[in-house]
């Protein structure tokens, strides 16, 4: 290296391994894969250059061979590793990339691989103090348990037992219970099949369905993540003010009017009011806030002492179950009793208000389906352990094992306090005393309230840290632009989401109904728990290679139920709310794939559009394809010949005139270019050219695809294109390319024998052509055209140029135009015969043109009548052009003792053919200026190159048929019908 000079004479003598924290990785960039360059810094470097790490410019080395890269990057022949035995296949460039401790025995990081449009810039210095890496119950399973273990169990568990009856309460549990699992198992399987960014769920799902579906999902995950945050911060106030009632500014007495109870006499119940509710809520988020803007650190450090005054409180709520009833207890506290138990085993819905308590006029009716949503978030908090993947030391086994054991321990704990909660008290207990785990517990319900109070706050706590850092997650991806503002640095506090965040969640504290918030948190989590059940289902069902989850017990099967689940729970609990979820995600995924920037991030969708396309490709066979299911694919030549700038990869032209020759957009353009030269020496050179080729396709708005071929020649590039492109019936099946009308004016000979062998390459083939004259006059999608397209059709082409006319026919700047078909009849008395046969040929093909039949007699009128004019010496030229020609190539072989030979090949000249074919093309070439002349464009069948005649020749034919007329298409079709007479 550069710095080894600067070391002196001693550092050659003796060579010391460079230390771990003097090595520096550059920043990856996203074209440059994942090669990662290092270099050693010598005890004689600059300060500088230790204290900064160099940026090296990126593709500075594309043009020099993998192979020496790998001999350059370790510099000269000195250090331990200069004599390695491996140094064949590139060792010490392994190890320089993954830091291998067993070959160097050095201790190094191995840098994440990084995916496609992410930059990661790794640099290694003095070591940096990390924090302790948590296990499976710190880092899972204890975080997952105090997400999950909430506000719904302390405060309206026992009201939707008493609601909803014991066994209806148990299909509850078990149905929530089975969704949440079923939803654990397919995030074991993603969570295990690589490892994890942040983001959570919002990355597994847009890693796996793609950025727009992950998007969507994503923001509405983050909102519900927001939205929870505000049912929290009311439970603990709601605990609270239910704690001690003096200090709420107002004070609302409900009256509860029962009739379930026989006829029982009107009780007079004190809840909070919904105004201080709304005072101290926004009070609460708001000082939530300023410790979340402190930092992520702190909250982390505290979060799990939040959870043992949960567990603490859940054993006081058994322990006072089973003593109860106490000396001081209601006389609707029964203790545990079967008669109770069976009292309660029915269900019992009623009308309640807002405020829960049952009263027959009021303004909410519940069933099982409202129960489900009141329920449901209850039942959520998987996706904690995930969010926290960062911070564990076996991602690969702690989720898995943290996320379903917390969910089964807690579906268990659930389905045991229905029968516990169902057996304890009377009906009209469980409806009316709204903190009745508070009532039974023991010792005192001080402890009941001070566990709500803290697991709550701790539970807001959380979803007001994770639901910015998600959509930070979102932000960073730079997939939304709208999302920019979001964004922040690894490392740093996200104050601009937490903001947008602690607003979102003042704005639901105002509602102040808790009842009405957890709906709309259920509709949010269920939908990010359907990605992650599809986002398994899809990828368990394509099982791709790189499938390969550490975590077996999953099935394509289990995912399906899991979000078929999930999609029933959610109509179940509210249509409405269903379809505004939906249609507010289905919003954001079209407005995502309208202004969002693409990223190609391996999600399932493209390996699902993968194995679809090999499917079909099979299906398709590699049989003749029927007429009807013709579609045209051209093979677009963009430069085969003329001068264009150079950072114009193809004419124009070409790119607009491939778009007229599909319908409705349909079909599939394939454009190429050839780089003549050797393919080891070209190679990136032809990379290079095929990211601009692909930009301006792009930038065309053409559908298709780019391909550079590098090759000695055109001629021999040409050749492996026609023989090998293409899968199956997906070849190209058209080639297009411009007429080379410069190769007289520029004296390019070179042309001759490529137009030639081009042509002649395709017929071999089976390879429709067309030639394009007048390419740089050829309209665009905006220039509307008037006149005729006018047909010469003279040999059978299976249709081709009757299609191509329905085709421009479809374009814009063609509609106005009109279709004439020219046909040439042997005698005068096959005319009106041949008139009447194209005719029924032409309405058998649903086509509209006009038919005009050109006799020989009049066909040879024309000729006669034009000798005068232009296209006579146009004649007279090429023929004294071909003599001369023919005259030096004799010379030529006489002189060297050899037959006549051109490229290689022997030909042969027979003058009489030569002069009956100008002939030939001066007669035609007069017929179209006299019928077609103000033509908008002219089709013509495009003649085969004549056996063993020079190539010359050939070109001078083909420029007397073209001669004074300005647009043509001239057209071979191949041995196949591209049309058909019948349904």
């Amino acid at each position: 290296m550069g710095s080894r000079g600067a070391g002196g004479g001693a550092d050659e003598e003796a060579p010391m391994p460079p230390k771990p924290s003097q090595q520096r990785y550059r920043p990856v960039e996203p074209h440059d894969g994942a090669v990662v360059q290092m270099e050693s810094m010598e005890s004689g470097a600059s300060a500088d250059s230790s204290t900064a790490p160099r940026r090296i410019k990126p593709g500075r080395n594309r043009s020099m061979d993998p192979r020496t890269q790998v001999t350059s990057s370790n510099g000269p022949s000195s250090g331990p590793h200069s004599d390695s035995k491996l140094e064949l296949f590139g060792f010490d460039s392994l190890v320089n990339i993954l830091g291998l401790k067993s070959m160097t025995g050095e201790p190094a990081q191995v840098p994440a691989s990084p995916t496609d449009s992410e930059n990661v810039g790794i640099t290694i210095r003095c070591p940096k103090e990390t924090d302790p890496k948590l296990g499976t119950m710190m880092g899972v399973f204890v975080p997952c348990l105090q997400n999950i273990l909430g506000i719904i169990y302390y405060i309206r568990f026992t009201w939707i037992v008493g609601m909803g009856g014991v066994w209806q309460s148990l299909v509850l549990c078990a149905f929530c219970g089975a969704c949440t699992f079923l939803t654990g198992l397919s995030l074991s399987a993603i969570a295990t099949n690589g490892a994890m960014k942040g983001g959570g769920p919002y990355y597994l799902i847009g890693r796996a369905l793609g950025p727009e579906v992950g998007v969507s999902i994503g923001l509405c995950f983050f909102l519900g993540n927001a939205v929870a945050g505000a049912m929290y911060v009311l439970g603990a106030v709601e605990t609270f003010l239910d704690a001690v009632p003096s200090a709420g500014f107002f004070q609302e007495k409900v009256t509860m009017i029962d009739n379930t109870v026989n006829g029982g006499s009107a009780t007079t119940i004190s809840t909070p009011s919904l105004h201080d509710l709304q005072i101290y809520g926004v009070i609460v988020t708001i000082l939530l806030c300023f410790i979340v803007f402190g930092g992520v650190k702190i909250i982390n450090k505290v979060a799990p002492a939040f959870l043992m005054p949960v567990l603490f409180s859940i054993l006081c709520i058994y322990i006072g179950v089973f003593n109860a009833p106490s000396p001081n207890s209601s006389k609707g506290i029964t203790g545990l009793s079967m008669t109770t138990l069976r009292d309660n085993w029915s269900a019992d819905y009623q009308r309640t208000n807002n405020a829960g308590v049952p009263d027959p006029n009021g303004s909410i009716y519940w069933d099982f389906n409202a129960l489900l949503g009141l329920f449901f978030p209850a039942v959520t908090g998987i996706m904690a352990g995930s969010n926290r993947s960062a911070s564990l030391k076996d991602t690969q086994r702690s989720i898995p094992i943290g996320t379903l054991n917390a969910t089964l321990s807690t579906t268990a704990m659930y389905l045991l306090s229905v029968f516990l909660f169902g057996a304890l008290a009377t009906r009209e207990e469980l409806l009316t005393d709204r903190l009745l785990t508070a009532t039974v517990a023991w010792p005192a319900p001080a402890v009941i309230y001070i566990g709500i109070i803290l697991s709550t706050l701790g539970a807001a706590l959380q979803s007001l840290t994770g639901a910015p850092r998600l959509l930070v997650a979102i932000a960073n991806d730079d997939i939304l632009p709208i999302l920019n503002y979001f964004k922040a640095y690894e490392g740093s506090e996200p104050h601009l989401a937490t903001l947008f965040t602690s607003f979102i969640c003042i704005g639901c504290v105002v509602i102040g109904n808790l009842d009405l918030i957890t709906p709309t948190i259920t509709m949010f989590f269920l939908l990010c728990y359907a990605g992650v059940n599809l986002s398994c289902f899809l990828l368990d069902l394509l099982d791709a290679p790189s499938w390969r989850p550490r975590w077996k017990l999953h099935h394509w099967s289990l995912s399906l139920i899991g979000a078929l689940l999930c999609i029933v729970i959610m109509f179940m609990i509210s249509w409405t709310f269903t379809v505004v979820s939906l249609a507010l995600a289905s919003l954001i995924y079209y407005y995502v794939s309208l202004k969002g920037k693409g990223g190609d991030w391996g999600d399932g969708f493209k390996s699902a559009y993968f194995q679809l396309a090999l499917r079909s490709l099979r299906s398709l066979g590699a049989n003749q394809v029927h007429p009807k299911n013709w579609y045209p694919i051209p093979l677009i030549f963009c430069r085969p010949w003329g001068r264009l700038p150079e950072d114009v990869p193809c004419h124009p032209k070409l790119a607009d005139f491939a778009n007229f020759m599909k319908k409705k957009g349909r079909g599939m353009s394939i454009f190429v270019s050839i780089i003549d030269g050797d393919y080891h020496e070209s190679a990136e050179d032809a990379k290079t050219a095929c990211r601009q080729l692909s930009a301006y396709i792009d930038y065309k708005r053409c559908e298709g695809v780019a391909e550079i071929i590098v090759a000695p020649s055109v001629s021999h590039g040409f050749r492996s294109i026609v023989q090998t492109m293409g899968l199956g019936n997906l070849k190209p099946n058209i080639v297009v390319m411009r007429y080379p009308e410069i190769w007289r004016h520029e004296n390019l000979t070179q042309i001759l024998s490529t137009f030639v062998s081009i042509i002649n390459d395709c017929i071999t083939a089976n390879k429709a052509v067309v030639t394009v004259k007048g390419l740089d006059e050829w309209p665009n999608e905006y220039q509307r055209q008037y006149g005729t397209i006018d047909l010469y059709w003279i040999v059978r082409d299976g249709g081709l140029m009757l299609l191509l006319s329905q085709l421009l026919l479809t374009k814009d700047s063609f509609e106005s135009c009109k279709i004439q078909v020219f046909c040439i009849a042997e005698e005068d008395t096959e005319a009106e015969e041949l008139k009447a046969d194209v005719k029924k040929f032409l309405y058998d093909l649903r086509m509209q043109a006009e038919v005009i039949v050109v006799t020989m007699r009049s066909f040879e009128a024309h000729a006669d009548g034009s000798r005068k004019d232009g296209p006579q010496e146009a004649y007279t030229s090429a023929q004294q052009r071909i003599g001369v020609y023919l005259s030096e190539m004799k010379e030529a072989a006489q002189r060297e003792g050899r037959p006549l030979m051109e490229g290689g090949k022997q030909v042969v000249v027979n003058e009489q053919k030569v002069n009956k074919f100008l002939n030939t093309m001066l007669k035609l070439n007069a017929t179209i200026l006299k019928h077609s002349r103000m033509a908008a464009v002219v089709l013509v069948s495009l003649p085969a190159p004549p056996l063993n005649q020079p190539a010359y020749c050939y070109m001078e034919y083909m420029d007397l048929l073209v001669e004074n007329v300005p647009r043509m298409l001239i057209v071979r079709g191949y041995r196949r019908d591209v049309v058909t007479l019948f349904t």
